[in-house]
């Protein structure tokens, strides 16, 4: 533990419902509901307003829809957040050294790292100017907390909330949590409260009173030791800069369950393609393939494939993740897929399997795999030296054929609520719902006044998709439209308005 509170917590406010809310004026002071829009989506993000009703992250959002009818309903815009989050995170790196992201709108600072603070006085004035640079470079706000651990940190961030600052001074760590929940602590889920709670445990404080030898009785030596410490305000853990992922994976919630054996291999291709994406992005290779199939009973199976060495060749992870879809059984319905790489690397080993594909590609054989993959396999084998002990279990299922996994023209033009367009003539605005072959539009910008609400058929000529428009205009320069989504430090202007609370405990 430390003797000044040089370990800052931020934690950005609702971040993506904030986010469509400094883009879009019209929702400004309205419950926003960001998440998943089909009959299985579930809420990523409420913005406060819409939390009165009882909204919260992770419900389903039918449920969230009978809770607040009024609310706007929007698909998520995962690019534009990052660019926010990566404005924000320029920030804190601008602090110190020592910044540690927990997510797109969350991170750990050490203060002490940078050679920003050495005490308490010192920690809040760097924490003040930190949340009014956030809000004058995105126009949003974030709540800071202060403390000498990591674990109290990011309990005074929550104290904090909406739009504050709370400083917790060391030494009053047990003070100020005894009366708080059981489920504060870190590691404390309903399973461990519930078994808490029969046995009299309600507080934090309860649990320091409780003592360590009843907590291991309880629930064991490791859990029990640890919570004991975590409620006496202990924690040595240390700010780690980098955190290694382990995983690149995505997977997609079906509106309907597929049951069509071709429809469902489609998907588990088009899936494998966007992994790769990722992979590619973040620089890195795989040697394990995994795939996550969700069963209409909801039942859950993985499958996983370890290939030669790291990899991150589309054909190759594809092919991989087709030969696991084999040993799957479908034929019930398949409510949610996934596809996932695992044993990173900074580096590939030429592949022969895809070499072979790309042979195969230049001499105008058929290209849909229908019968490639086999062929890539004897190839690579006869260089390699034979399958793996038990690929021959496998049976290589084919990749989709070019274009399957693309939208049909109609489907390409599918406008999603929240989703930016551009009009020839009107401008730049939100696609606001569409249905029965029409699209409702607002026309407004982020820094504009609410715009007004134009219905044009869905296959207007004059209406693009298009990239979303910078929170926070440059004063300098009148054409918004090719901005960044977020403005540099090196832009000056005043905050949109004054930081919100300022709190310490003693």
């Amino acid at each position: 533990m430390r003797g000044a509170p040089t370990i800052l917590h931020l934690d950005m406010d609702a971040f993506y419902a904030a986010v469509e809310q400094a883009s879009k004026p019209s929702l400004r002071g309205k419950p926003v509901v960001v998440g998943g829009l089909g009959p299985r989506g579930v809420v990523a993000t409420a913005s406060y307003e819409a939390r009165v009703f009882g909204v919260h992250s992770a419900m389903a959002m039918g449920q969230a829809r009978r809770l607040c009818p009024n609310a706007a309903y929007l698909a998520p815009r995962f690019g534009l957040y990052r660019r926010v989050s990566d404005a924000v995170m320029e920030l804190l790196h601008g602090l110190s050294p020592l910044v540690e992201p927990l997510s797109l709108d969350e991170a750990f600072v050490d203060l002490e790292a940078g050679g920003q603070a050495a005490s308490a006085a010192e920690a809040r004035a760097v924490a003040e100017r930190l949340r009014a640079e956030i809000r004058a470079v995105t126009g949003l706000s974030g709540s800071v907390g202060l403390a000498g651990s990591k674990m109290v940190a990011k309990i005074a961030s929550e104290e904090a909330k909406p739009d504050g600052l709370v400083l917790i001074t060391p030494g009053s760590e047990r003070e100020m949590l005894a009366p708080m929940t059981v489920r504060t602590l870190p590691g404390v889920g309903p399973a461990t409260a519930e078994h808490l709670r029969r046995a009299g445990i309600h507080t934090v404080g309860e649990i320091v009173e409780a003592g360590e030898d009843e907590l291991v009785r309880l629930l064991g030596k490791a859990h029990g030791s640890s919570l004991h410490s975590m409620a006496s305000g202990r924690d040595d853990r240390p700010v780690v800069a980098e955190r290694d992922a382990k995983s690149v994976s995505v997977e997609d919630t079906f509106d309907v369950d597929l049951h069509d054996r071709a429809q469902v291999r489609a998907q588990v291709g088009r899936l494998a393609d966007r992994c790769v994406q990722r992979l590619r992005s973040a620089g890195r290779s795989g040697r394990t393939v995994v795939l996550k199939v969700r069963r209409y009973d909801f039942s859950t199976l993985t499958r996983s494939e370890t290939l030669r060495g790291p990899t991150d060749e589309p054909a190759v992870i594809r092919e991989a993740a087709g030969r696991l879809l084999e040993s799957v059984d479908t034929t019930g319905g398949v409510r949610l897929l996934g596809v996932g790489v695992t044993g990173l690397a900074d580096f590939t080993q030429e592949d022969l399997f895809a070499q072979a594909a790309t042979a195969q590609a230049a001499t105008g054989r058929p290209a849909t795999g229908q019968a490639s993959s086999a062929e890539a396999a004897a190839a690579a084998e006869s260089v390699l030296g034979g399958p793996e002990p038990d690929e021959g279990a496998h049976h290589p299922a084919p990749p989709p054929p070019p274009g399957a996994e693309e939208a049909a023209p109609e489907q390409a033009r599918r406008w999603v609520p929240g989703h930016d367009v551009r009009h020839a003539e009107l401008g730049s605005g939100w696609v606001q719902g569409s249905g029965v072959g029409r699209v409702t539009v607002r026309f407004e910008q982020p820094w504009s006044a609410p715009g007004r609400v134009r219905t044009f058929p869905v296959d207007d000529p004059a209406l693009e998709p298009s990239e979303p428009l910078p929170l926070v205009p440059d004063p300098a320069r009148d054409d918004q439209s090719s901005l960044p989504a977020i403005r540099p430090k090196s832009w000056s202007s005043e905050p949109g308005s004054s930081p919100g609370a300022v709190a310490s405990r003693p």
